[in-house]
């Protein structure tokens, strides 16, 4: 059954408002007026983003029966926020504990490519309503404000999404390259397309190369 403690909730929160945080610092520089209007917006990316990447780990962990709890990693979050003043999120907030006596390499592969396959699938979703909408956001001021929000949705999914399967650390990338290379290759080369083309690209111009503006 899909339980949560107390405890855990409480983790999720503060890790969810504080990377939301950190990302609009990072996108809206020390401009404290612009990063409070950008939160909102941010918010919706990161709160699909970071919760549903935790409860992917947590749901198949607990479909090999296994329990998994979400804890906060308060130095990550520290370094997150304090990385964001530059530009970049180290985004490591916390992670799923899976507690088990014994576990495989293929079944810890398994649980941690979960995260980033659901960061990629939001960021398709978030770039498919974009491609939707684009079109009428030359005269509804709802149609861009909705774009704004799947736009900043595209840029930070992939961005977790890649983000996560480096393979350094206690990231998920590290265990999924020990389960299955070529899974870690395929999975990280389309996060890292899809990262890449954000940023040199810009949302925008994915969508206009999508629709043929």
């Amino acid at each position: 059954m899909f339980k949560f403690t107390s405890s855990e909730v409480r983790d999720l929160i503060i890790a969810f408002i504080v990377i939301s945080l950190c990302f609009a610092i990072a996108n809206a520089g020390r401009d404290m007026n612009a990063v409070l209007n950008l939160l909102p917006m941010i918010m919706v990316g990161v709160g699909a983003g970071f919760i549903l990447h935790e409860l992917g780990h947590k749901f198949v962990s607990m479909k090999y029966g296994y329990w998994a709890e979400f804890k906060l990693w308060p130095q990550g979050l520290l370094f997150a926020l304090v990385t964001s003043f530059f530009g970049f999120v180290f985004a490591a907030p916390g992670a799923v504990y899976t507690y088990a006596n014994y576990m495989t390499d293929d079944i810890n592969g398994k649980i941690s490519i979960a995260g980033p396959i659901v960061n990629i699938i939001l960021a398709l979703i978030f770039l498919a309503i974009s491609v939707a909408i684009y079109p009428s956001a030359f005269y509804s001021e709802t149609s861009v404000l909705i774009f704004i929000v799947c736009s900043l949705g595209y840029s930070i999914n992939s961005f977790l999404a890649a983000f996560n399967l480096l393979p350094i650390g206690n990231l998920d990338g590290s265990k999924v390259l020990r389960w299955n290379f070529g899974i870690w290759i395929v999975v990280m080369a389309i996060a890292a397309i899809m990262t890449f083309m954000s940023m040199s690209m810009g949302v925008e111009n994915i969508v206009r190369l999508i629709i043929g503006f």
